[in-house]
């Protein structure tokens, strides 16, 4: 096997979903459709997206001397999916934070990458960089980018998390570009009780409910409570309806496993105090919420309960 492959297939005995290798370079055809994003405000308040765009457009840029990116997805579809009566939560928030479990796997990867290259410079990004991890993604051969801005991977769905390893050795590869299989299906755009997904691959997080029970932070208004339709962190709405999806199988990360929490109900979710609130949550992404945001949406769950 030559070094990409070699690489590929430690990360799939790793347990990583797919495994591709591209040459870093600047992509040039993302710029207008970046700023573009940008200047119609649909970034809402993550100002982080506004700046370093130069970086985000040139690895190179980022990590100077980067000549190569292995991108890497990694699954985690749940075995078993909420109680229906609790507060709603995103799947990828059922279990410890993404973060820290993906970045622990991309590390082992690295590790089998230094005994091929001794000498290899790298950097690990799990969601933490200006990076443009779904469009490396497609052109690593992972999937292509769905109506709903996810990546998407035939046979397998979206629910998956993306990462990148950022090597200063020049590998060859020949990745095998998938298609766009979603061809005139629009159940995902159909289905957002928001329109958040304003045109294809196009989303405005002011109007989406992950940035507005995650990202923004400011207490929501109320037009912005109303528009949260029961969801407590994050949103599946636009995964869950694509029938690629029905093909998604559980994950079989031991640190991924849902925890007692997902399942609280209403009433036991009012009880919590915000000690017990970071105790709960202290290896979940669902800390990036903050309790304060937790109290504001739990109190107007509570007002919809009671009309």
């Amino acid at each position: 096997m030559n070094p990409a492959q070699e690489i590929e297939k430690r990360a799939l005995e790793l347990g990583f979903l797919a495994c591709g290798l591209v040459s870093a370079r600047f992509l040039g055809e993302e710029e207008e459709r970046l700023r573009t994003w940008l200047d119609r405000g649909y970034q809402g308040s993550m100002g982080y997206l506004e700046r370093n765009i130069e970086k985000r457009l040139d690895p190179r840029l980022l990590v100077p001397g980067t000549q190569t990116i292995v991108s890497l997805a990694y699954n985690y579809f749940p075995q078993k999916s909420q109680k229906i009566e609790s507060p709603k939560i995103a799947k990828y928030a059922y279990g410890e934070d993404y973060h820290r479990v993906v970045k622990d796997r991309c590390f082992e990867l690295l590790q089998h990458i230094q005994t091929l290259f001794p000498d290899v410079q790298a950097r690990v990004f799990v969601d933490s960089a200006p990076v443009m991890e779904r469009q490396w993604a497609q052109l690593a051969g992972l999937g292509w980018i769905g109506k709903n801005s996810l990546l998407l991977r035939k046979g397998i769905g979206s629910f998956f998390f993306l990462a990148e390893i950022f090597l200063d050795v020049s590998i060859e590869a020949t990745p095998v570009i998938q298609s766009d299989h979603c061809g005139t299906c629009t159940r995902c755009i159909d289905a957002c009780p928001t329109q958040a997904i304003v045109q294809n691959q196009v989303i405005d997080a002011n109007k989406c409910i992950s940035y507005l029970s995650i990202e923004k932070a400011e207490p929501l208004e109320e037009s912005e409570l109303d528009m949260m339709h029961g969801w407590l962190f994050g949103c599946d709405i636009c995964q869950d309806v694509c029938p690629w999806n029905r093909f998604s199988e559980p994950h079989t990360e031991p640190r991924f496993e849902a925890s007692e929490s997902i399942d609280w109900n209403l009433e036991e979710w009012k009880k919590l105090q915000e000690s017990q609130f970071n105790t709960a949550f202290k290896k979940s992404p669902i800390a990036r919420m903050g309790f304060p945001k937790a109290q504001q949406l739990l109190n107007q769950f509570q007002k919809d309960s009671d009309l």
